[in-house]
């Protein structure tokens, strides 16, 4: 529970310090006194924005502490415990906000960040605010409502969890398709030119083989009348053969070489020159031999040869570059054929957690058919308590699982009202009115929070439009939720101030120009006073005092703390 809050120049509040108790803890005070302000420093205590505008006039900082009691919240403790920051059964917030508006905030002496105290202040205390019969009207926060009766956080979270795995799959899987779709043209492409490349089989055709084939066979009668001509000219010319000059100039050094040995090299290179060109003639004649002229083949390397080339100018390649080319294309095909596997991953992904969604979507939709019939007794009993004695309130739940996976189920929520009987029930924006909506709308809340574990809750102003008998039903109703734990109320009606356990009058003063708020805890006697003004009137007479009196005597004594 909520143990103590020390608040230093917030606003209007230049110094505020304040111990609490269990029970009911009213907080009244004339409008416009800044009754607010003590839920406004709870707020930014517990991670709410801040700005300099928070910062009272002329200084440098607004700094706010409060302190809880944890040995009736296990969560906290639990929260605590698992991020290091546990100190026996106390918790110790501290909110620092400069004129600047830049803010420190620290959780038992330690820094801390807005996004953790946000999460541990979920486990500390519940704020219901004046508007809430306003948000009620929404099917959000109806279906929240009966979630938070029912602790269906946690089947609502997983359930959630698979949603937002699907909606992050289908927009996969969409753009996949997309792009399937605009790539269909290109793998008709693909295929059509891989068969025609596969077709003419030219993996097996060598350009630069094909080409050196066809240009000799092109050339070779050219080759073989020139080989012919060398043949003679080296050999077989009775008169001028290279080798019969040879033997002339062989048979002169040798004649004269015995009175020339210095030429004995000469001969020999002359000797060795006649028997290179014999062996180079001989050579000539067996390629002459060889060759035989083809015209068949020389037919087939020109087709292929031009086949190759009109394949190139179609797939703007370089001829030698065709068999390269087969294999990209094959390449790119083979990652079009992967995206679609990888689509039909997707899609097999896709049903499943739709699959796996239908089934926890039905399983919540029960747990909260359930729940509806129990929350719809007590709230029933409840607004017939608080002035509505006919009235019928129902939770009607339509299920349609027929949609696409949904954030918080297939479950369509709506609260529904009868005001008299023989009336069918309707949603409570067509037929309650402001003052019905603020019953309904506490009724609801009390039931839901009793359900929670958190030990401290606000109420700002929650019994607006509500008085008469009905606002002594509503501070019973709060008190005797304030049996088992901690509850602080904003209000303006004496019938409920009468009700609480403790009295918390909150006073605006000046001084010049500068206001200053203060909230000082009440004596019975001074409770008395303050309900009397409640009461109504300008001057306090002794009957409206033994009113107030009254009043106070008519506190349920077996709910007293």
């Amino acid at each position: 529970m909520l143990s103590s809050i020390i608040i230093f120049d917030l606003a209007v509040v230049q110094t505020l310090e304040l111990d609490f108790d269990k029970g009911l803890t009213a907080l009244t005070g004339e409008t416009g006194a800044g009754k607010s302000i003590m839920l406004t420093a709870l707020g930014l205590a517990l991670g709410n924005r801040a700005d300099s505008d928070f910062v009272r006039p002329n200084c440098k900082r607004a700094e706010i502490t409060i302190e809880f009691n944890l040995e009736d919240s296990p969560d906290a403790l639990a929260w605590l415990e698992e991020n290091d920051l546990d100190e026996d059964t106390t918790c110790l917030i501290r909110r620092v906000i400069s004129a600047d508006g830049k803010s420190k905030a620290f959780i038992n002496n330690r820094p801390s960040t807005l996004q953790s105290l946000q999460s541990l202040s979920r486990n500390l205390l519940e704020i219901h605010g004046q508007h809430a019969h306003l948000t009620l009207l929404t099917n959000a926060e109806q279906r929240r409502l009966l979630d938070k009766f029912g602790t269906l956080t946690s089947q609502v979270d997983e359930l959630n969890d698979v949603v937002r795995q699907w909606q992050a799959i289908s927009q996969t899987l969409e753009h996949q398709k997309a792009v399937n779709r605009d790539a269909d043209a290109r793998i008709e492409l693909l295929r059509y030119q891989i068969e025609e490349l596969e077709n003419e089989a030219i993996e097996t055709l060598n350009y630069t083989e094909i080409s050196e084939q066809q240009h000799r066979l092109t050339h070779l009668d050219s080759i073989l009348n020139t080989a012919q001509s060398e043949i003679i000219r080296l050999h077989e010319d009775d008169q001028n053969a290279v080798t019969r000059n040879l033997d002339q100039s062989i048979q002169a050094f040798s004649a004269i070489i015995d009175f020339t040995p210095e030429l004995q090299e000469l001969l020999a290179m002359l000797t060795e020159s006649r028997i290179q060109v014999e062996e180079a003639a001989r050579t000539l004649r067996q390629f002459i031999d060889s060759q035989e002229p083809d015209p068949e083949q020389l037919v087939w390397l020109n087709d292929k040869l031009t086949l190759i080339h009109d394949l190139a100018r179609k797939h703007q390649v370089k001829p030698e570059q065709l068999n390269q080319h087969l294999q990209t294309l094959r390449e790119e095909l083979a990652s079009f054929e992967t995206n679609e596997e990888s689509l039909q991953s997707l899609q097999q992904q896709q049903t499943n957690l739709q699959q796996h969604y239908l089934q926890q979507a039905h399983q919540l939709s029960e747990q909260r058919k359930k729940l509806a019939c129990d929350l719809s007794a007590i709230i029933t009993e409840s607004i017939q308590q608080l002035g509505m004695p006919q009235g019928q309130f129902e939770i009607d739940i339509q299920h349609n699982e027929s949609q696409a996976p949904q954030l918080y189920g297939a479950d369509q929520i709506q609260f529904l009202i009868a005001s008299n009987p023989g009336l069918p029930p309707k949603p409570i924006n067509k037929i309650a009115s402001g003052g019905e909506l603020s019953r309904i709308s506490l009724a609801i809340q009390v039931a839901v929070s009793q359900t929670r574990s958190v030990s401290t809750m606000i109420f700002d102003e929650v019994d607006s439009g509500i008085g008469g008998g009905t606002a002594q039903i509503v501070g019973n109703l709060l008190r005797q939720l304030g049996s088992d734990r901690q509850i602080l109320c904003v209000t303006h009606l004496p019938q409920v101030a009468a009700q609480a356990h403790q009295q918390l009058l909150v006073k605006k003063s000046t001084d010049g120009d500068s206001t200053q708020t203060s909230v000082i805890r009440l004596s019975e006697h001074e409770r008395a006073a303050e309900i009397a003004r409640m009461l109504g009137g300008v001057e306090l007479t002794e009957q409206t005092f033994a009113h107030a009196k009254e009043m106070l005597n008519w506190k349920d004594t077996t709910s007293a703390v």
